[in-house]
């Protein structure tokens, strides 16, 4: 190759290295460049509030009341002196008594965000609507205060397949709405015991939340709807007392659910043995022995209550009675409660509708455990469940025309909303047309 050959291929060579040396700088130029506009972007953390306070602003430490703990105690472990530990509390036992703490509580101290960590806040939630903020930041100062409180109203509805409670849980509802609807609600006008395959509800109700995220249960039970053996149950709570806040639960009718007597003594449980006046017994030879009571099966433990108000006029162990409980209620009616596993009540106390008297047992002459519910009218032994038992007193006259007002947008909310197995079962159908089609 001649001289003018390499010269001209050096050339090129030149020119084809300074391009990609000029391709690197453009690159490593952006690169710095890219790199400089990231640190020109600041990262900002959301402020996060709880109990009033951005949490950004400390170290926020947690943990709960444990045995042997006190309000100095937890202050001097967070290198608090004592000088400044009597102070906080002398200022603050006016508002919040230190000595009050109980185990297993929740507290949170709001510490200094540097290398020490002292605390400027300790705050207690005796439970989870309610806190107590001592703040010694500034200067000392307690109050109590309440987390932000949520009201959700939904809809649930079902069917029953074999009773009430697993009705709600196959609707993935909780078991204390069912609770809600057996014992609040319909205890005086619907025998739970004896629901049938097919008998559906229908509830509007409130959910609560707190801090929007924490839920706290069923707040209440604004309506409901039992169909009970083909027969409509409508249930609508109303206030009939403004000044003492009273409400109750009333029909389409404006006739109060509450009767003066609860369907049973015990939570679902079943009637093993009915009131019989001409039971006959193989083990005694066929001869009659009357049952002059209702045997309702439960488990060993579980709670009798007052089927209504009265006095406690006997409350005794005797003979295949066992353990055993007898109430007046007034001039006309008595109940007793056999078998009991243990009392709870004595002579003489006075109990209201729903209080727990005792348990269910095995003691006295019996095969199994339940409770023998024996009930009195006029000095007679008769059939609780074929008496027409009182009622309480409907809404009177002057708030009849407020209550129909009330009711009826509820009522038309209620009559519309589909039974959730139903809905299902129609869908299931439509599809397989669609199939077939």
């Amino acid at each position: 190759m001649d001289r003018r050959g390499i010269t001209k291929l050096g050339n090129r060579g030149l020119i084809l290295f300074l391009l990609a040396l000029s391709l690197v700088a453009c690159k490593n130029n952006e690169e710095t460049n890219l790199d400089e506009s990231f640190q020109d972007i600041a990262v900002v953390t959301p402020d996060v509030y709880e109990f009033g306070f951005n949490l950004n602003d400390y170290v926020v430490k947690r943990d709960t009341i444990r045995k042997g703990d006190s309000f100095g105690l937890i202050l001097e472990k967070n290198k608090i002196d004592y000088t400044k530990i009597f102070n906080i509390a002398q200022k603050a036992k006016d508002t919040f008594d230190i000595r009050k703490l109980q185990v297993g509580k929740p507290y949170t101290l709001l510490c200094s965000k540097d290398s020490l960590e002292i605390p400027r806040c300790f705050i207690y939630q005796p439970n989870i609507e309610e806190y107590v903020v001592v703040n010694f930041q500034d200067s000392i100062h307690a109050y109590t205060s309440r987390k932000p409180i949520k009201y959700v109203e939904r809809v649930a509805t079902g069917v029953v397949t074999t009773n009430i409670s697993n009705a709600f849980v196959d609707q993935g509802l909780s078991v204390l709405l069912a609770y809600k609807m057996a014992d609040e609600i319909y205890a005086w006008t619907i025998d739970f015991n004896r629901l049938q395959k097919g008998d559906r509800f229908k509830v509007i109700y409130t959910d609560k939340y707190i801090d929007d995220t924490i839920y706290a249960g069923i707040q209440n039970v604004k309506a409901a709807y039992m169909e009970y053996n083909k027969e409509p149950f409508y249930a609508f709570k109303f206030e009939t007392d403004s000044v003492r806040k009273f409400t109750d639960f009333f029909n389409e009718e404006a006739k109060n659910l509450r009767r003066a007597f609860l369907k049973a003594p015990v939570q679902f449980s079943r009637i093993s043995s009915r009131y019989n006046l001409n039971r006959r017994i193989a083990y005694y030879g066929f001869a009659l022995r009357p049952h002059k009571g209702t045997d309702f099966a439960a488990a060993i433990g579980t709670p009798i209550m007052a089927t209504a108000n009265g006095t406690v006029i006997e409350s005794q162990y005797k003979g295949g009675n066992g353990n055993y409980v007898k109430i007046r209620h007034n001039g006309t009616y008595e109940t007793q409660y056999l078998h009991m596993q243990k009392r709870k009540v004595k002579v003489g106390q006075f109990v209201k509708q729903g209080d727990v008297i005792g348990w269910v047992g095995m003691t006295g002459n019996t095969g199994g455990p339940h409770v023998c519910y024996r009930f009195w009218k006029n000095k007679k032994q008769v059939d609780p469940l074929k008496e027409k038992l009182p009622e309480s007193e409907p809404i009177s006259e002057n708030l009849k025309a407020k209550y129909f007002e009330f009711i009826k947008p509820i009522k038309a909310k209620l009559d519309s909303i589909p039974v959730k197995e139903e809905k299902e079962k129609e869908t299931i159908q439509n599809n397989l047309i669609s199939q077939v089609k």
